[in-house]
């Protein structure tokens, strides 16, 4: 499970950085190096996968609950 969330996190900041160069962990990554902003992205999708999971609450993908996701980045 840890492999695939670092690889989930790698993704979202790889692709996220052409879209949102100031978002999602891309100041962890320039302060702090990248391999620690892949960790923080990570752990917070595990985060958020155990909350769901918790409340068992359904994933619903919409622009506009990503948009309000990708702002607490």
């Amino acid at each position: 499970m840890r492999e695939v969330l670092v690889q989930a996190a790698l993704t979202l900041l790889a692709r996220l950085s052409m879209i949102r160069p100031e978002g999602l962990g891309i100041a962890v990554a320039r302060r702090r190096g990248l391999r620690r902003a892949i960790v923080a992205v990570a752990r917070k999708l595990a985060i958020i996968m155990h909350r769901m999971w918790a409340d068992t609450t359904t994933f619903n993908w919409t622009r506009e609950i990503v948009a309000l996701a990708l702002e607490g980045f």
